[in-house]
């Protein structure tokens, strides 16, 4: 009995150990405290685009009027045969005018940046002579919209040769700019702004539809109108250069181009794409 008792109070107080180890092993679970949650992901930042009026400010001008849409029906239409059609200006009453660039002397990178900031349309009339030191630079304007078109080789004096003579200048240029830019010019600038009939026909046997002149030429700070009251009209062709200090008198085109952009914005006009107002029929 002695031995039986003995074992017995072993046995109880052996469970009673255990079940004191069990409960003090759960009290510590309980009181270990949690692992922190990993942390939200961030929202993603939003992009602000940037304010219109502080990217004109930056180029020292006030927002222009937007253009207004193209029209469906193309008011300036172009023969597909015969001699090149000659025009100074588009058939519109749309407040909008047009902004040509010619030659490609110049070469300003800031112009670049300019023209990506404001996204002005304008169409570029390339001398074959003055742009093949640096094709590359012209690549960047042509892709936001603006086409290349046509100035000739060496830019002379078209009246000054035979048919022949015109079709070369011409024709070398079209298919230079044509290996270059991937697109083939339907517009010539003829230099100086002077043509004949021999124009007419060798831009026509070239691939050139439409002659383009112009009603204002921009100077350095103005324009030098046709007009004898120096004002504009809806769908006036104008005339700029890329030109830097040394023809320009120590002003930079940026400059050149930015006073160009206040006299049309002063005069209550938007700038259109002159392409988007012609066809060929």
């Amino acid at each position: 009995m002695g031995d039986f008792w003995g074992r017995s109070v072993r046995v109880v107080a052996g469970a009673a150990v255990l079940a004191l180890a069990l409960a003090a092993c759960q009290r510590s679970a309980a009181e270990k405290p949690k692992a922190a949650a990993p942390p939200a992901p961030a929202a993603p930042a939003v992009q602000q685009k940037p304010d219109a009026a502080a990217v004109w400010r930056k180029w020292g001008l006030k927002p222009m009027v937007p253009a207004p849409a193209p029209p469906a029906d193309k008011p300036l239409k172009l023969p597909k045969k015969g001699p090149a059609k000659v025009f100074e200006s588009v058939p519109t009453k749309d407040r909008v005018v047009f902004v040509t660039l010619d030659d490609g002397q110049e070469k300003d990178l800031r112009f670049v940046e300019m023209m990506n900031d404001l996204k002005v349309p304008v169409t570029m009339f390339l001398t074959k002579d003055d742009v093949q030191d640096d094709y590359g630079y012209f690549t960047p304007l042509q892709a936001l919209g603006n086409r290349i078109q046509d100035h000739t080789v060496t830019h002379p004096v078209l009246p000054a040769l035979d048919l022949e003579g015109q079709k070369q200048e011409i024709c070398g240029d079209r298919d230079a700019l044509t290996e270059q830019y991937g697109t083939a010019p339907t517009l010539l600038r003829p230099p100086f702004g002077r043509w004949n009939s021999l124009t007419q026909e060798a831009a026509r046997e070239c691939g050139i539809s439409g002659i383009v002149m112009w009603r204002a030429s921009m100077q350095i700070h103005d324009f030098q109108y046709d007009d004898p009251k120096k004002e504009l009209h809806p769908g006036d062709i104008l005339l700029a250069h890329f030109r830097g200090p040394e023809q320009l008198k120590g002003e930079t085109m940026t400059r050149m181009f930015a006073d160009l952009l206040k006299q049309i914005e002063k005069r209550g006009f938007a700038v259109g794409r002159l392409e988007d107002y012609i066809s060929v029929q």
